[in-house]
């Protein structure tokens, strides 16, 4: 695990902003709205977004930490610079995702949709937060909402060669979205036109290709 590894999740969050709300902005949105005028909306924002980014560090955790265990026994450099490999690859086809050249990813979401649909109705039952406390579990439940940037993410975390690891990628990634997840559950109609600008989206495109690019290379230098 390295500082670049951590900082490309971040930005792998930040891009992927305009995903993040087609994804779940419309959960925020809702929340929001429903929140009583005479309270403040940020704590139920807040504490909605740390249920969530707690899932995705779990969710790391458990990827890296059993990843780095399978591989205990074998050539760990090479076997995690492979997985590297393939974490690149992914990043490649988010990228295409985002600019709307290929949709392939939303079938990896469906990997999560049985998953899902025995979380999806707790968290329905918290409906409507009648606390900030209900925000919490509420965003923990969302966490585990099948995304393809989400699984792109996870790969990242798959090669960071521990627990650890993994889940410090997640909790970098789970802190890029925050900035878009925040923002939606406050200005949603203002923000989603910028977010789905053609130039705005090929932006947030070709940087998740560069940096997929970047990663491939140092994999392939290892490898070869």
């Amino acid at each position: 695990m390295t500082n670049v590894d951590f900082i490309g999740a971040f930005v792998i969050g930040l891009v992927g902003a305009g995903h993040c709300i087609g994804m779940c902005g419309g959960v925020a949105a809702a929340m929001s709205l429903g929140i009583p005028q005479n309270k403040a909306k940020w704590p139920y924002l807040l504490l909605y977004n740390l249920g969530r980014i707690t899932s995705y560090t779990i969710a790391g955790a458990l990827i890296g930490g059993a990843v780095a265990s399978i591989l205990a026994m074998s050539d760990l450099t090479h076997q995690l610079a492979v997985l590297r490999l393939f974490a690149a690859v992914m990043m490649l086809l988010l990228a295409a995702y985002l600019a709307h050249i290929w949709n392939g990813l939303s079938y990896i979401e469906r990997v999560g949709g049985k998953l899902w649909q025995r979380i999806s109705p707790l968290s329905s039952k918290l409906l409507p937060l009648k606390s900030p406390t209900y925000a919490l579990p509420f965003g923990l439940l969302w966490g585990w909402l099948p995304c393809g940037l989400v699984y792109s993410a996870l790969s990242w975390s798959a090669v960071a060669g521990s627990a650890s690891g993994g889940a410090l990628i997640m909790f970098g990634f789970g802190l890029g979205t925050l900035p878009a997840m925040i923002t939606v559950g406050v200005l949603a109609e203002r923000i989603k036109p910028i977010l789905n600008n053609q130039l705005v989206r090929l932006t947030c495109a070709t940087i998740m290709a560069l940096y997929g690019v970047y990663t491939a290379y140092g994999a392939l230098k290892l490898l070869l």
